[in-house]
């Protein structure tokens, strides 16, 4: 995977609920996941890159914005990236697929948002593939 993807997952709902699922996504080489829980939709998590590890990000509750950014130099990032924008609530059942080069910066927009990441790399590996970043520097997160 070298170019950030989307996978659209599906809904369904009757009378017994709402199942929603990922049937056109396969898991393999998904080492960790974890969930990140926004109570204040004013909190932006970010920057933070990998230059090894992917990740996969899926809305389970709330809205959030989540920006992507490839970077071209590591210990000093051009500060003219452009960022893409992704936007993903709980009523679509989408997840984005970050391939490793990039770093990521998120942004719930309700109180209780809910995202859960997915990583193709183990935790030991992951703290050696950390690269952090203001959460300013790439967008103003004014407007979202």
């Amino acid at each position: 995977m070298d170019t950030v993807k989307i996978v659209d997952g599906e809904i369904f709902t009757d009378h017994r609920g709402t199942i929603r699922s990922l049937n056109n996504f396969l898991f393999e080489n998904i080492k960790r996941t974890y969930i990140i829980h926004h109570p204040e939709p004013s909190i932006i998590r970010g920057w933070h890159g990998h230059m090894h590890e992917r990740k996969w990000f899926y809305c389970l509750k709330g809205a959030w914005t989540l920006a992507l950014v490839k970077i071209d130099d590591w210990t000093n990032p051009s500060p003219d990236l452009v960022p893409q924008v992704f936007q993903l609530n709980e009523n679509e059942s989408k997840l984005i697929c970050v391939p490793a080069g990039y770093a990521n910066c998120l942004k719930a927009h309700s109180p209780e948002s809910i995202i859960q990441v997915f990583s193709d790399v183990p935790i030991p590996e992951a703290y050696n593939d950390s690269w952090r970043y203001n959460s300013e520097l790439w967008m103003d997160w004014s407007n979202f």
